[in-house]
């Protein structure tokens, strides 16, 4: 069997993340729209950001999905590669629980996370950024 007779299906904790497709408008300590998508195929959801943060512009895009290295199984994690205009990528896990969305920088568990709740009507997501030490930001998005 080759990569491309793999009938593996995307799994539904990627599956979960489609109450994120669409455009946003991002307010708070970080302004600007961002826009998730799905890849044809459906096995990644990509998001196209345009924020200001801290008077510094950032875009970029992220590809988000289960890993699958050529001849394996699909990873348990949803993970992430953010690419931005300035050269600088960064890794993510995403976690979908009822209407928390966790987000980890870098590894699962880490000391460096968002975490941000859906509203009932899933129009809003509300949260914040929190970094070790003491750092982060507070960012609303509202669907577009």
């Amino acid at each position: 069997m080759t990569a491309y007779d793999d009938p593996t299906p995307p799994t539904d904790e990627l599956r979960a993340l489609d109450r994120l497709t669409g455009t946003w408008t991002v307010s708070g300590q970080a302004r600007g729209t961002v826009r998730y998508e799905w890849m044809p195929g459906g096995f990644f959801l990509l998001q196209h950001v345009a924020l200001t943060q801290d008077g510094h512009e950032v875009t970029g895009m992220e590809v988000i999905g289960n890993p699958r290295p050529f001849g394996e199984p699909t990873g348990a994690d949803v993970v992430s590669r953010f690419y931005d205009s300035l050269g600088n990528t960064f890794d993510y896990v995403y976690e979908l629980t009822g209407d928390q969305l966790t987000i980890w920088a870098g590894a699962k568990d880490s000391p460096a996370y968002y975490r941000g709740a859906f509203s009932a009507d899933d129009t809003t997501v509300t949260g914040a950024w929190t970094y070790p030490g003491g750092g982060g930001y507070t960012s609303t998005m509202t669907r577009a």
